[in-house]
């Protein structure tokens, strides 16, 4: 081995030397860099994982959000509803009130209107037979005056 050692040129110290500067970089490489990279990737595992089950969760939450949203929508709907209906009856019992105040006014109305015009008729039936009586006084003045001249 020594002469196929020294036919290519190797000197075998210089290649042990070589080897274990090599083992000592190996060494170095795998404490130095690829277990911080491994601890690294663990972490990042650790967290992908705790995403995934963090999404899961959140996706399940959303759910249910979604579920109550959309129930006290609903119990909007009838709330807003019934409010609704309670309003076009109170107005409607209003609307009803006020109608028959209405009427009850225009009753009062052509009541008093009714007393207003049987007073004027009252009155010119008075101012007629005050006339007619005048007019009668007058005619027999005058035929009393006619006879006697």
């Amino acid at each position: 081995m020594q002469q196929l050692f020294s036919a290519f040129g190797i000197d075998w110290r210089l290649l042990g030397a070589q080897a274990v500067n090599f083992g000592v970089v190996l060494v170095a490489l795998w404490y130095f860099l690829y277990r911080p990279v491994l601890r690294t990737l663990e972490k990042r595992q650790k967290v992908i994982a705790q995403g995934v089950a963090d999404a899961a969760e959140a996706r399940e939450l959303l759910a249910g959000v979604d579920q109550e949203a959309n129930t006290r929508v609903k119990n909007a709907d009838v709330k807003a509803e019934s409010i609704i209906s309670a309003a076009r009856a109170a107005a409607g019992a209003e609307k009803a009130k006020l109608l028959k105040e209405a009427e009850d006014r225009a009753a009062a109305v052509g009541r008093d209107a009714e007393m207003r015009a049987a007073e004027a008729a009252a009155h010119a039936r008075r101012e007629s037979e005050r006339d007619i009586a005048r007019l009668a006084i007058l005619a027999a003045e005058k035929v009393m005056k006619q006879n006697h001249d």
